[in-house]
């Protein structure tokens, strides 16, 4: 198996986390006396309108954590998925880089000795409360700079009233569970038979190219890195995975009328909940995006191009603190984020996967009663797959992915020369 696996039995699910003690975590750097200290935040974004941005969950964070340590005032900005990691990029570069950010990736910032790290902030029990495997993955050389935020799994949607009147599925709209690429594509030419705007979404555009091109590559036997870790972006299978969308689904008109590389992620979800997409991949925050359209839905795993087995793909975000002379500050800040009523707040309000060991067991017992449609997820996320988030050089070939994996689907495209040129360019960044 390629790549790093999530597995349960190093995520030390034994501990719980008890009461978060919020004791200091060192010699506060720069100030004296009473002043007072502002610490700024950046975080994403993870609604989908107004109504329910992440705005209102990090205000009342902030408020909370101010009452509760005087003296110390926090300002949170919140940009969208498809902003926030540039934002903070041009924070760092122009010397102006927030106390705390809640991003994609860390690692080229820890390369550069400009975070803290994990232990220099944390409380004990904070720290052992982080799911071992997400917890790993936030090292760079063995100490742990990214803190796991939330996690998530990917699973394939289906519109069930729009497969069944096209006839893929059953009036009962049960037990589909498609085996192959070619299930996807022959469902598809249904869905596009019976007037289905857009019988498969495929976004490729900024917002999260580099997930839906992981998802494709994964399920072709490929990835984005080998079994030593080494970036292996332009191998045969990944080629073969872009050359299948060029040609079997955008090709044959099956990808609606917004081409991959122009369609954002939200978008996509937006379709669906109007009853314009037939089928895509999504994150559980789609769940409760489709419940409140009224949307019938199912949810099976993306099948791989030839039935074979092959892993999910996990996605981890991260929390950093950058070194501004206000460790003690952001410690207790980080510490009052992951109390359990705070993560458990978070990703119930978008029906996401908790990072830390207190709030996994807490999900796993709401799949059985509260959150029902969480468990496929959360089953699949032990065995899941990782972005390489460890390498210092993830971030800048995210955002060449992002920049250019849309083309290799366009008609007339190139998916091994688009590849080679991102790999070549990764390799280069990423020397071993």
């Amino acid at each position: 198996m390629k790549g790093r696996y999530l597995s349960l039995a190093a995520s030390g699910a034994a501990l719980c986390l008890t009461a978060v003690t919020l004791t200091g975590c060192g010699a506060l750097g720069g100030l004296t006396g009473d002043n007072e200290v502002t610490l700024r935040v950046v975080a994403a974004d993870y609604g989908d309108n107004p109504q329910n941005s992440s705005e209102a969950y990090w205000k009342d964070l902030a408020a909370g954590f101010e009452k509760a340590n005087p003296g110390t005032k926090v300002e949170v900005s919140v940009y969208s998925w498809s902003e926030v990691d540039a934002k903070v990029a041009e924070m760092v570069k122009a010397g102006k880089a927030p106390d705390i950010a809640q991003i994609g990736a860390y690692a080229d910032y820890a390369a550069a000795d400009k975070l803290y790290s994990a232990g220099e902030l944390l409380s004990v029990k904070t720290e052992a409360d982080f799911l071992g495997p997400l917890a790993d993955a936030g090292k760079v050389k063995q100490v742990q700079y990214g803190m796991p935020f939330v996690a998530s799994t990917r699973l394939l949607f289906y519109n069930e009233k729009l497969l069944a009147d096209a006839g893929v599925i059953g009036k009962d709209a049960k037990g589909w569970q498609p085996k192959s690429w070619a299930d996807l594509e022959a469902a598809a030419k249904k869905l596009k038979t019976a007037g289905v705007p857009t019988p498969f979404a495929v976004p490729l555009g900024r917002e999260e190219a580099q997930a839906e091109t992981m998802m494709w590559m994964l399920a072709g036997g490929g990835g984005y890195t080998d079994n030593e870790e080494s970036y292996s972006i332009d191998s045969a299978d990944n080629v073969k995975a872009l050359e299948f969308l060029r040609d079997k689904m955008v090709g044959q008109g099956l990808t609606g009328p917004v081409e991959p590389g122009k369609l954002d992620r939200q978008a996509a979800f937006d379709g669906f909940t109007k009853g314009e997409v037939g089928m895509l991949n999504g994150h559980p925050t789609l769940l409760k995006q489709a419940e409140a359209k009224g949307v019938k839905y199912g949810m099976v795993t993306l099948p791989t191009s030839d039935g074979s087995e092959q892993p999910a793909m996990g996605v981890a975000d991260w929390v950093m603190a950058f070194k501004n002379g206000h460790r003690e500050q952001s410690g207790k800040f980080l510490d009052f984020l992951y109390q359990p009523k705070n993560v458990t707040a978070f990703t119930d309000k978008y029906d996401l996967l908790p990072a830390t060991t207190s709030g996994y067991q807490a999900k796993q017992a709401a799949t059985g009663g509260s959150a029902p449609q969480l468990k496929p997820f959360l089953t699949a996320l032990p065995g899941s797959r990782l972005y390489p988030v460890g390498k210092k050089s993830w971030a800048g070939v995210s955002e060449d992915i992002k920049q250019n994996i849309g083309k290799t689907v366009q008609p007339g495209g190139q998916p091994a020369k688009v590849l080679e040129d991102i790999a070549t360019a990764a390799r280069a960044a990423d020397p071993r």
